[in-house]
């Protein structure tokens, strides 16, 4: 069985030393060694992307996440789905909790009200990625929760930074979105017409 120690790697290299000894060697069995929940989520959809069947086991701080199977020659898949729509693809990156600068409690607020108005752009919006403080629009009694949860219902491909989640004690608080790593939001950005920025 092909084996990797990523304990102690911050993200995303877990996902990046997995994804290089599936692509080099298309292992029938990898298990892969991490020690903290947002690699393991990160590194179980990596492996089951390309066809693994996965399990986790945890020793005290760690995580073995065995993957058993995948492609024998796997074809080139993205672990961030493409599209099937022949119109345009924008990516937004949301890297705060509050928009602007200079009063907090009136950025909350505008951000409430961008997000709950990014529905307008209708199909063209093709993934929500959510980083740092931005985390924050995802969780438990989040003001933003409501208007998330219907356009992800209504078929938006919404990103949350594990690392992110983890650094702010956030992860088991998350409502919405699937929980990522910065190899899928940098294919993500490759794979966008246009990304903006807030």
């Amino acid at each position: 069985m092909n084996k990797i120690d990523a304990r102690g790697l911050s993200c995303p290299a877990p996902v990046l030393e997995t994804k290089a000894a599936v692509e080099s060697r298309h292992p029938e069995h990898i298990e892969v060694l991490v020690d903290n929940e947002p690699a393991r989520q990160n590194v179980v959809r990596f492996l089951e992307s390309q066809g693994y069947q996965t399990r986790t086991g945890r020793d005290g701080g760690s995580f073995s996440v065995v993957g058993t199977g995948g492609d024998p020659a796997p074809e080139s898949k993205a672990a961030v789905p493409l599209t099937d729509g022949a119109g345009k693809k924008i990516m937004v990156m949301v890297a705060a909790d509050c928009m602007g600068s200079g009063d907090d409690e009136l950025g909350a607020r505008l951000m409430i009200n961008f997000i709950k108005t990014l529905k307008e752009m209708g199909d063209e919006l093709w993934r929500l990625v959510f980083v740092n403080s931005g985390v924050k629009l995802t969780i438990t009694g989040a003001g933003t929760l409501e208007d998330l949860k219907a356009m992800e219902d209504a078929g938006l491909s919404i990103l949350v930074c594990g690392t992110c989640l983890d650094h702010f004690a956030l992860l088991e608080k998350k409502q919405v979105g699937q929980t990522t790593n910065m190899l899928d939001i940098v294919t993500a950005m490759q794979l966008a017409d246009k990304v903006i920025n807030i």
